[in-house]
C-alpha cells in the first residue's frame, strides 16, 4: 500500500461555554485535520489543535510542519511503517502537534489496512472506558454551578481547574465539595500555577478541611522537579504531572527525581501515538499508573487517545478525554462515541471515521 495523497485542512468548532485555565481562555476549538489517502482507496484521518501556551506550536508552525510532511511522505510505501514514523520524528523534532496529527492518520490507515480497530493494531482490545469532565476556572459560584450540572448530566469524576491563587482555590474546592459531597471524585489541576510552599500549604489546608481528593495535577512549573519532589514528600494525595512530561526522556527524568506519582499522557503534547506508547510502557516497567488526557482537541485526535488508553489498560487507569463533550457541534461522523460518561470504541477498522464536515482544505501548492 502506498500513500498517494495527503490533504491538510482547518475547522473552527464553537464551545458550549468558554474553557478557562490558569494558562488561557478559549471560546472555540480550532482544529487542524490531516487526511491521508492510499492507492488502495483507504483514507486515514489525523488531527491536532494549536496549543501554543502549552506545546509552543502556533497554527502557523503546525501548518508549516504538515506541509513539509505532505511533500516528503507522498508516494511512500506503508510497508515500512516504523520507518515512516521515524522519518516524521527526524523531519519535525520541534513540531509535536504536527507529528501527532500525521501519526494518527498513518496509524488509522495502517489499522484499516490490517482490518482491525486501532486498539487491536496497538496490541490491545476494546474495553469499557469512562471519562471525567473538566470544570473551568472562574468565580466560585459559577464553578459550583458547572459542577452541579456535570453531576446532573451523569458525571461522577470532576477535574477542577485551579492555579489562580491558593487561598481562593481552597475556597473554590470547599464550595464544590459542600455542594456535592461524596457524590463525585475530585481531581484538582493547578496548571503550574503555584510555588512549592503554596502547594504544600494548600494540601495541608485541604487535609484540615477533610476534603477527599483523588490527585493534584501539575501544582508547580514544569521544570521545577525539585519543588515537585518536595511537594510530593509532604502530600498524602498523589501528584500527577502533565506539562512536566512531553517526551519519554522527560518521563525518565521525572521518575528518577521522584517528582510524581502519576503521569498524564497526551498525544499532542508528546508528539503522537508512538511516543505515548513508549511513555506508557516505561511506566508499566516502573509500576507507575497514568492518565490519558487531551488538550482542547476534536473527536479525531481524542478518539485516537481513547484507542491508546484501551491498548494499555493496566497502566492507563484514569481517563480524561472530555474535549469533544465541550463542543457545541459534532462535525465527525463515525469514530469513537463520547457519551456521558462512557466512551465507546467502535468495532470498525482503524478509527472507524466515516467523514468530517466543515473542513477548509488548504491548497496543495501552499
Amino acid at each position: 500500500m502506498k500513500i498517494d495523497r495527503i490533504r491538510v485542512g482547518e475547522s473552527v468548532i464553537p464551545l458550549k461555554r468558554p474553557f478557562v485555565t490558569a494558562l488561557r481562555r478559549v471560546e472555540n476549538l480550532e482544529s487542524i485535520v490531516v487526511c491521508v489517502g492510499s492507492d488502495t482507496g483507504l483514507t486515514g484521518y489525523g488531527e491536532t489543535a494549536p496549543t501554543e501556551a502549552i506545546t509552543g506550536e502556533s497554527r502557523e508552525h503546525i501548518l508549516e510542519g504538515l506541509v513539509l510532511l505532505r511533500q516528503e511522505l507522498a508516494g511512500k510505501e506503508m510497508a515500512d511503517f516504523d520507518g515512516l514514523i521515524e522519518q516524521i520524528k527526524t523531519l519535525l523534532p520541534d513540531h509535536p502537534n504536527a507529528r501527532s496529527a500525521m501519526e494518527i492518520a498513518l496509524y488509522d490507515l495502517a489499522a484499516q489496512d490490517a482490518g482491525v480497530p486501532l486498539v487491536e493494531y496497538l496490541g490491545g482490545e476494546i474495553v469499557p472506558l469512562e471519562t471525567g469532565i473538566t470544570i473551568s476556572l472562574g468565580e466560585t459560584d459559577a464553578m459550583v454551578e458547572q459542577a452541579r450540572q456535570a453531576v446532573a448530566d451523569g458525571f461522577s469524576s470532576l477535574k477542577i481547574k485551579l492555579g489562580a491563587d491558593p487561598d481562593e482555590d481552597i475556597e473554590r474546592v470547599t464550595a464544590i465539595h459542600e455542594a456535592l459531597g461524596d457524590r463525585v471524585h475530585l481531581k484538582l489541576d493547578a496548571n503550574q500555577g503555584w510555588r512549592a510552599d503554596e502547594a504544600i500549604g494548600f494540601l495541608q489546608e485541604l487535609g484540615r478541611r477533610g476534603i477527599p481528593t483523588e490527585l493534584i495535577e501539575q501544582p508547580l512549573p514544569r521544570d521545577d522537579l525539585a519543588g515537585l519532589a518536595e511537594v510530593r514528600r509532604h502530600s498524602a494525595i498523589p501528584i500527577l504531572v502533565d506539562e512536566s512530561v512531553f517526551t519519554l526522556e522527560d518521563a525518565v527524568r521525572v521518575l528518577e527525581a521522584e517528582a510524581a506519582d502519576r503521569i498524564n499522557i497526551k498525544l499532542d503534547k508528546c508528539g503522537g501515538i508512538s511516543e505515548a506508547l513508549a511513555i506508557a510502557d516505561l511506566c508499566t516497567e516502573r509500576g507507575v499508573k497514568c492518565m490519558m488526557g487531551c488538550m482542547l482537541e476534536g473527536a479525531v485526535s481524542v478518539g485516537a487517545a481513547a484507542h491508546v488508553a484501551a491498548a494499555r489498560p493496566e497502566t492507563i487507569t484514569m481517563i480524561d478525554l472530555d474535549a469533544p463533550l465541550l463542543c457545541a457541534e459534532k462535525p465527525v461522523e463515525g469514530g469513537v462515541v463520547f457519551g456521558v460518561p462512557d466512551i465507546v470504541i467502535p468495532r470498525r477498522a482503524g478509527l472507524g471515521i466515516e467523514r468530517i464536515e466543515g473542513i477548509h482544505w488548504i491548497k496543495e501548492s501552499n
